[in-house]
């Protein structure tokens, strides 16, 4: 999941004509050092004369970037360090440039993150998670900051280069992050990725509502258009872009409680000591302190089965991944985006660890340590529910299902629960369930 590709807001700009409105009190520049809402000879209040019925030019592009920056600046307290370039190209053309970024027409196979998301039931074995993540992605990218390249790029619905205002603010909060904090960092796991992201795009939203704010009250801005004429189409996806959503959805208000509790001082410590989960974002008084466990997995396969030469050797998905394991299986009333349900919540660390033999086959173990046995056992009746109300599965002796062809799930499970901890060990048939993972003796 590459933090740079996405994007929650999901329009662009129509063509319309700006007018010139009153000018501030101002000096046309500062004085001596430059100032925190002052860019490119914009104040964040100044007009920008610009016409965007045939899309924007250059220049137009340059002074409408110039006066966002400023008003970015005065929002968060943050001086920009250098300009940041902005292109604007088609949906068409960001397709084209995802499909041959590794030279070969489309996203590499990736066998083990593919353990990883059907060990979630978001996606089977019919679709790769590499190509099920490019998809996502094109059709929902609104647009994208590179810190590698120091750029902005902002995806437009048509040929003519439209440029909506929210996009580019949002981009725009992601380089003055960049140029103040850094962000060519990564991390190990899917749920601390997630983690790091609801800081990273929860206060690019953040930042991206307060614009929105004061337009119309405080500020004159570029009309916004309607939503209906835009867009990248359906999303195949849901299960796996309830998951990429989670730090725009719930980011905002993670960031907004460490602003609450200390200002702006208190993000930027933040991004000195990112959340450690998803449950931390989504549960932002468990911020910093609540930390998550550590969970191993021994390695209990027979000389048939191998885990991948893979760093990490496992996964850790958490709170926010399976909150959207339960919602996509009904296995939760709770709103979409709230990404809180009983089945989840509760969640106190776990990690996937998948496997290989030398005839093909795939299989993992999962194992999840919960708050209480009450949580871990919810956690295991929502998923057992999930394989057999969803999927089909039928139970055989004790704790083993089994999911028939008919599922893109296919494939035999064997799910125990001791205490606190739930154990699910996954394989093509049920012979070779001990294989993967022997019980414990």
């Amino acid at each position: 999941m590459r933090r740079e590709l996405l994007l929650a807001s999901l329009v662009v700009l129509a063509g319309c004509a700006v007018p010139s409105f009153g000018g501030s009190d101002h000096p046309a520049e500062p004085m001596g050092e430059d100032a925190i809402g002052w860019e490119n000879g914009y104040w964040y209040d100044d007009p920008v004369n610009v016409t965007t019925e045939d899309g924007l030019n250059e220049s137009e592009r340059e002074a409408v970037s110039a006066r966002t920056m400023a008003r970015v600046e005065h929002i968060r307290d943050r001086e920009f360090t250098e300009t940041v370039p902005v292109e604007v190209i088609s949906r068409a053309e960001y397709r084209n440039r995802s499909r041959g970024s590794n030279g070969s027409g489309g996203p590499p196979q990736d066998p083990w993150n593919d353990q990883v998301w059907e060990a979630l039931l978001l996606i089977g074995e019919d679709a790769g998670s590499s190509e099920a993540i490019s998809s996502t992605l094109s059709t929902s990218v609104q647009g994208y900051y590179s810190p590698s390249r120091d750029e902005i790029v902002v995806v437009s619905p048509t040929e003519t280069p439209l440029v909506d205002r929210a996009t580019l603010a949002h981009e725009l909060v992601h380089a003055l992050q960049d140029q103040q904090f850094g962000l060519n960092g990564s991390a190990e796991t899917q749920d601390r990725q997630l983690a790091r992201d609801g800081l990273i795009e929860g206060e690019a939203n953040y930042v991206q509502a307060l614009y929105e704010r004061r337009c119309g009250d405080q500020w004159r801005c570029v009309d916004r258009p309607d939503r209906s004429g835009g867009g990248g189409g359906t999303v195949q996806y849901p299960g796996l872009f309830t998951v990429l959503l989670q730090p725009y959805a719930t980011g905002p208000a993670f960031v907004d409680h460490l602003y609450e509790s200390g200002g702006w001082s208190a993000v930027d410590a933040a991004h000195e000591q990112f959340p450690d989960s998803s449950e931390q974002v989504i549960h932002p008084d468990r911020y910093p302190d609540d930390d998550p466990v550590n969970v191993t997995v021994p390695d209990r396969s027979n000389g048939e089965w191998e885990r991948f030469d893979h760093d990490p050797v496992a996964d850790t998905v958490g709170e926010a991944s399976i909150f959207a394991t339960m919602y996509h299986n009904d296995r939760t009333d709770a709103s979409r985006y709230s990404y809180r349900s009983e089945p989840s919540v509760g969640w106190a660390g776990d990690s996937v660890v998948p496997y290989r033999n030398g005839s093909g086959g795939y299989g993992y173990v999962w194992v999840s340590e919960w708050d209480s046995g009450t949580d871990a056992r919810e956690f295991a009746s929502a998923y057992r529910a999930a394989l057999v109300e969803e999927h089909g599965a039928s139970r055989r002796a004790g704790n083993v299902y089994v999911v028939p062809a008919s599922s893109s799930f296919e494939d035999a499970f064997r799910i125990t629960r001791s205490g606190t901890r739930v154990r699910i060990v996954n394989a093509p048939t049920v012979d070779q369930l001990d294989g993967v993972h022997a019980p414990p003796g």
